[in-house]
């Protein structure tokens, strides 16, 4: 039995131990004798170890390149890089977030951009950590945000350790999803990983943004470096956004004050703060409505110009119509029939003009980019670089006729707005006693709770939420909501809630996410990241009991087929057994409260929920609700 009171020998020094040990095996073995009738020939036992691994040399170069979280589900292909970012690296910058799914974790990555604006770092594990976090890359790739994956791999074949390592290893790591990242690398050298991961860093970040994945051999990782002095890290130089063509940018500046009706709509616009104040500027030159697709923040909800709502009316009239990084422009102005028979009809006689860096990035496999739409001026930019030239240039053409006459304009759609709101507000009243609680009456609670605090709504699904947070809240600043997940992939929801809240834990906001139930379960161990990593959230269940949607699809193909609707709740319902979420969330480590089906009991939950958001909590209610 081992003296409790001897020191423990550390992990290098044990290392170093067993080897001493084992270069005295060999001489132990030859003073002792064989025994009768048998002989053997004792094999030499080598144990190799390093002060200096190669995966040391990896860690300084994520430090720096700024990576402030890395997270991974452990796997042993990167357990060397683990082992130098909790040791060597002192485990900050990066910090390692353990996650239970890999596509959690790249969907971490996905929300922590949108709040923070820079990628962070994914580790995953050979094959079938890859597969695991494919889904979650294609939401990434689609939404157009960088996320840094590296994957751990063992090329060389002659050093796979055991059957594992050979199923979990493969010649071409990155082929899986390289259909839908924007770049990816296998170095076969230290000097080749600083200047592929420096590269793919500003692959990653040059609009368009999407995923990268950078192969980390584990025989590259494991390998002692002592001694080496060659091993340099490159200076990273970040691309600027690529800006519209200045006799482009002014044509269109002409159809803008040309218009009587013209309508922007905005998309993947807003790549940083400064998008939403460039937009806010130009639409009040030309005092011309704005439809915020939901898919950035903007836009404010609450400015006079805000029309969302009204999107459809609109583009039926305008003159025209200005697209902004709108990746489905032909679903904007085309009316598809949802009949059996597939139909569409162009709704719009206006002329069409987008900017969008959509096409520098459109891949064939993985078709994205949706239908073509013919357009009459068409910039290949980035929207939000080429905005400032754009205002500039309505402000040279401005004339006080043309400034009178847009004032007018917009105090008519101003009235509209506030007709709009009014509706909202009486529309909210209906079912407001209701049980299961409606979702307006759920939405509004979550309001008169966070109104007064610096709060940021970090699950973007507002569209399974009949879009009530955006009528009834006030979105008035740049990172209020993250957006939509780009793939529209189930599981998305709630790791991104994480990563955003990750992101927002050092400015003390309140991260709110409002969360579908089926959505959660694809990956419900990310409450557990939450709880184990302090990461503080207001997690409120939209309990609807059902994938409500794909319910809505079958009740669509049932009439169709002229067979009823009555047996559309098979396989797309929660059901029978109910899921007690707030159980859940307490078997996580958690704070559970409910299930609430009574609307008057919501209230005070939520106002405990946010006071222990506050004391830096995670905390989950679970709201038996409406179906939207």
């Amino acid at each position: 039995m081992s003296n409790p009171e001897d020191p423990k020998p550390g992990r290098r020094n044990f290392l170093s131990h067993a080897s001493a040990m084992a270069a005295l095996a060999p001489a132990a073995l030859a003073a002792a004798p064989a025994p009768a009738q048998e002989s053997h020939t004792a094999a030499k036992a080598e144990v190799l170890t390093t002060e200096r691994p190669g995966a040391d040399f990896m860690i300084d170069v994520f430090k720096s390149l700024g990576f402030e979280y890395v997270c991974a589900n452990p796997g042993s292909a990167f357990r060397a890089i683990q082992e130098s970012v909790v040791n060597y690296g002192g485990n900050t910058k990066p910090e390692f977030l353990t996650c239970l799914h890999e596509e959690s974790s790249v969907a971490m990555g996905h929300g922590y951009f949108k709040v923070e604006g820079k990628p962070l770092l994914v580790f995953a594990h050979g094959t079938v950590g890859l597969q695991h976090a494919s889904m979650a890359i294609y939401n990434a790739f689609c939404d157009r945000v960088p996320v840094f994956i590296v994957l751990g791999n063992n090329l060389n074949a002659a050093t796979r350790r055991s059957n594992i390592d050979w199923v979990h290893s493969v010649q071409d790591a990155a082929s899986l999803v390289r259909d839908f990242t924007k770049f990816d690398d296998s170095p076969i050298s230290l000097h080749q990983f600083a200047e592929s991961s420096v590269r793919a860093y500003k692959i990653a970040m040059t609009a368009p943004s999407a995923p990268v994945v950078l192969v980390a051999d584990a025989d590259l990782a494991d390998h002692p470096i002592e001694g080496r002095t060659d091993l340099t890290i490159p200076k990273l130089a970040n691309t600027s956004p690529p800006t519209g063509d200045p006799a482009a940018v002014g044509e269109l500046a002409d159809m803008l004050m040309q218009a009587q009706r013209p309508v922007i709509v905005a998309g993947r616009l807003a790549r940083t703060p400064a998008g939403m104040a460039h937009l806010i500027e130009l639409a009040e030159l030309l005092q011309s409505p704005v439809v915020d697709l939901g898919m950035r923040m903007n836009f404010p909800n609450r400015h006079r110009l805000n029309l969302s709502p009204n999107s459809r009316a609109l583009v039926e009239n305008a003159d025209l119509v200005l697209g902004l990084e709108v990746p489905d422009f032909y679903g904007l102005v085309n009316r598809i029939s949802r009949q059996l028979e597939y139909s569409s009809q162009l709704i719009t006689k206006a002329k069409l003009a987008c900017i969008s860096a959509g096409d520098r990035l459109a891949k064939s496999n993985y078709q994205d980019f949706q239908r073509y739409q013919p357009v009459d001026l068409d910039l290949a930019a980035d929207a939000e670089a080429t905005l400032p030239s754009l205002v500039e240039a309505v402000k040279k053409r401005m004339t006080g006729d043309r400034r009178r006459a847009f004032e007018a304009r917009g105090a008519e759609y101003a009235k509209q707005h506030a007709a709009m709101r009014e509706k909202a507000r009486v529309d909210a009243s209906y079912a407001w006693d209701a049980s299961p609680v409606s979702v307006a009456r759920m939405c509004a609670e979550i309001w008169a709770q966070i109104k007064n605090e610096d709060w940021c709504l970090v699950n973007g699904s507002t569209n399974f939420l009949s879009n009530w947070p955006l009528r009834l809240w006030n979105f008035d600043k740049s990172y209020r909501h993250i957006g939509s997940s780009g793939g529209a992939g189930m599981g998305y929801g709630a790791p991104a809630a994480v990563g955003a809240a990750l992101a927002n834990k050092k400015y003390g906001r309140v991260s709110v996410n409002i969360q579908t139930d089926g959505d959660l379960m694809y990956a419900p161990g990310v409450l557990w990241t939450a709880a184990h990593h302090r990461i503080p959230l207001l997690t409120i269940m939209h309990n609807n009991r059902a994938y409500h949607q794909e319910l809505m699809e079958v009740q669509i193909a049932a009439n169709q087929h002229n067979r009823g609707i009555d047996r559309a709740h098979i396989g797309t319902t929660i059901d029978d057994p109910n899921i007690n979420y707030a159980k859940l969330a307490e078997s996580m480590g958690m704070m559970g409260i409910g299930p609430i089906e009574k609307p008057d009991d919501l209230g005070p939950a939520i106002r405990r929920g946010v006071e222990a958001v506050k004391r830096g909590e995670p905390v989950l209610i679970d709201v038996v609700t409406q179906p939207r």
